[in-house]
């Protein structure tokens, strides 16, 4: 336990659980819990306490099947000498893959573009894609690769994160288990370290609701149907 925890920091007992589990490990959750919290594994998180809005809504209608929607974001953190660092998150909200935790300078609506015509070549294109209304996602050169991919922007209303829950839940695990854990000093080292992190996340974390399956093995434990957009994907 000393050993998981050691690496991966912001890992609860429930997770702890499932690795010692995978590992061999015939114990009991009770024991992992009683173990966890008297050795002090276990990171105290501050809750912010939030006000409630007196207006409902309905929830968003959940995806069935890989490829269906798509959530994207941009995180915000910085480098050692206090450049400026952002990062483009985008997530499959079926599978929950994490498809791009990609970082830079800077984005244009264009960069956007050119990241999500690299995944569609590797996996084909959603029919629906999540985001906020930020400038790259509301830019001419975004709507016009939509249009031309036959992909539906679905925007969230201003003010609203929770239209777009997935992708702020994610974005917490990144910022939790890999931002908050870095500093980075280049891109080059900025992109690496993502990059392993995508990779532990898709291919080793457990996560629990797909059962604490990893993403990987969840999507590959459901029959798929050709995607739609396999084949040429318009760049514009």
């Amino acid at each position: 336990m000393k050993e998981i925890t050691t690496d991966r920091i912001s890992y609860g007992y429930r997770r702890v659980h499932v690795l010692l589990k995978r590992e061999g490990w015939k114990v009991n959750g009770k024991r992992v819990y009683r173990l966890y919290h008297q050795e002090g594994l276990g990171l105290r998180r501050k809750r912010t306490r939030r006000r409630r809005s007196g207006v409902q809504r309905g929830p968003c209608a959940l995806a069935t099947r890989r490829n269906e929607c798509w959530s994207m974001d941009f995180m915000h953190d910085a480098f050692t000498d206090g450049r400026a660092l952002r990062v483009l998150t985008i997530v499959d909200t079926f599978t929950r893959e994490c498809l791009a935790v990609e970082p830079a300078t800077g984005f244009r609506g264009q960069d956007v573009a050119d990241v999500l015509t690299k995944i569609g070549v590797r996996r084909g294109l959603p029919e629906m894609i999540r985001c906020d209304n930020g400038t790259e996602f509301t830019s001419v050169a975004l709507d016009q690769w939509a249009h031309a991919n036959k992909v539906r922007l679905d925007f969230s209303r201003p003010g609203k994160p929770t239209d777009n829950a997935f992708i702020e839940s994610f974005n917490a695990s990144v910022r939790r288990e890999c931002l908050a854990q870095h500093y980075f000093i280049d891109l080059g080292q900025a992109r690496s370290t993502l990059r392993a992190w995508k990779d532990e996340y898709n291919n080793f974390r457990p996560h629990s609701t797909l059962g604490n399956q990893t993403p990987a093995e969840f999507s590959a434990g459901h029959d798929q149907k050709p995607d739609r957009s396999e084949g040429r994907i318009m760049r514009v």
